[in-house]
C-alpha cells in the first residue's frame, strides 16, 4: 500500500477505539486514532468493577491506553472529524490537520447522556447523581438512596438497588403512581415510594442532600436515575449505514463482528450497544479489531494473487 494510506482510521478515542486500535497496531496495521477528547464518563472520578482498574480515574485509562497505542506505532490525533467518505479507492477521513485515507473505518464515538430537566441534578452528575448499580451500587451501599423514576423500569432500578442499600426511596415523579402489583412489591421489599414532583436536588457541602418536591423535601444521600440515551452516531447515518429501532431509540445495525451495513465500516462500544460499559467496550474493541485484521488480511491474499497473474 502506499505509504500515505492508513490500514485502518479509528474515530474515537474512548476505551472501545483505542482497544482496537491496540490490538491492530500490535499487528502490524498502520493505525490512526481521532480523539474528541470528550468521553462519556468524563465527568466520574473513578471508575469500578474493571478487572486490575477498580478505581481508577476514568480519564486515566485512556491516557495509558493512548500511550501504548502509540507505542505500538499508532498515530492519535486529538480532535474532531468532519466529512468521511468511502469510495472504491479507500475511505476518506477529515480530521482536524486534513483528510487522510485508510482501508477501513471503525467508527467508535459512544453515546451521549440527556440528563432529566431538575435543578440541581446535572451538578452532581457523576458524582451525587448516577446510573449503573454495577458501577456505582458498592459505593453507595450505606446510603439512603434515591431512585428518580424517568420510565417504567425506574422501579425495576429500584429493586434491583434494593441489594445494596437497605433503604431505597422511590419517586415516581412524573412517570406516575405505580400500579397496584407494582406497589405491593416496593412496600414488600421495604422501599419507600415518596409521590410529588421532582423539582429540585438539594445539595449540602458538595454532596447530595435531599430531593425537593412541591410541598417537602426529603433527604437522601445519593441518587440513581435513567438518563436518555443518544448514540452519536452522526458519521454513520451520513454513509447510510442501516439503522434498527428498539424501546430505547434508533441505533446503527451492525453483525456479531462489530460490521456495519456500509462496506468496510465497522462500529464498536456505546454508539452501538448501550450495554457496552468500560469492561465491555475494551473487550469488543479488541474482538472488532481481530474482525478487520481478517478482512485487511483476506483484501491482501486477494490482491498478492491479482499481482501474480498480471506478471
Amino acid at each position: 500500500m502506499a505509504a500515505d494510506v492508513f490500514d485502518v482510521a479509528v474515530v474515537g478515542g474512548g476505551p472501545a477505539g483505542l482497544s482496537a486500535a491496540l490490538s491492530l497496531a500490535r499487528a502490524r496495521r498502520r493505525v490512526i486514532v481521532f480523539d474528541a477528547g470528550d468521553p462519556r464518563n468524563g465527568v466520574a472520578e473513578h471508575m469500578h468493577g474493571v478487572l486490575g482498574h477498580d478505581g481508577m480515574p476514568p480519564t486515566a485509562l485512556l491516557e495509558r491506553g493512548r500511550g501504548e497505542v502509540q507505542r505500538h506505532g499508532g498515530i492519535v490525533v486529538e480532535g474532531r472529524v468532519g466529512r468521511v467518505r468511502v469510495g472504491p479507492a479507500g475511505i476518506d477521513v477529515d480530521g482536524p490537520s486534513g483528510t487522510v485515507r485508510a482501508r477501513r473505518l471503525i467508527v467508535s464515538t459512544g453515546l451521549r447522556d440527556e440528563l432529566p430537566e431538575i435543578a440541581g441534578l446535572r451538578e452532581q452528575w457523576g458524582r451525587g447523581v448516577v446510573v449503573c448499580p454495577y458501577c456505582d451500587g458498592w459505593e453507595r451501599r450505606n446510603d439512603t438512596i434515591g431512585v428518580i423514576a424517568t420510565g417504567p423500569k425506574g422501579i425495576d432500578q429500584a429493586h434491583q438497588l434494593r441489594q445494596w442499600s437497605d433503604t431505597i426511596v422511590y419517586f415516581p415523579n412524573d412517570v406516575g403512581e405505580p400500579g397496584a402489583g407494582a406497589l405491593r412489591t416496593l412496600e414488600g421489599r421495604g422501599i419507600r415510594v415518596e409521590r410529588g414532583r421532582v423539582r429540585a436536588v438539594r445539595s449540602n457541602e458538595g454532596r447530595v442532600g435531599a430531593v425537593q418536591l412541591d410541598d417537602r423535601s426529603v433527604q437522601v444521600e445519593s441518587i440513581f436515575t435513567a438518563t436518555t440515551l443518544h448514540p452519536r452516531d452522526r458519521l454513520l447515518r451520513e454513509l447510510g449505514a442501516r439503522t434498527i429501532d428498539d424501546a430505547d431509540g434508533s441505533w446503527v445495525e451492525v453483525d456479531a463482528d462489530g460490521r456495519t451495513s456500509v462496506e468496510h465500516v465497522w462500529a464498536v462500544g456505546n454508539v452501538v450497544d448501550r450495554r457496552s460499559n468500560v469492561s465491555v467496550s475494551l473487550g469488543a474493541g479488541s474482538l472488532i479489531a481481530g474482525a478487520v485484521n481478517a478482512d485487511l488480511t483476506a483484501e491482501d491474499i486477494a490482491r498478492s494473487v491479482r499481482r501474480d497473474l498480471e506478471r
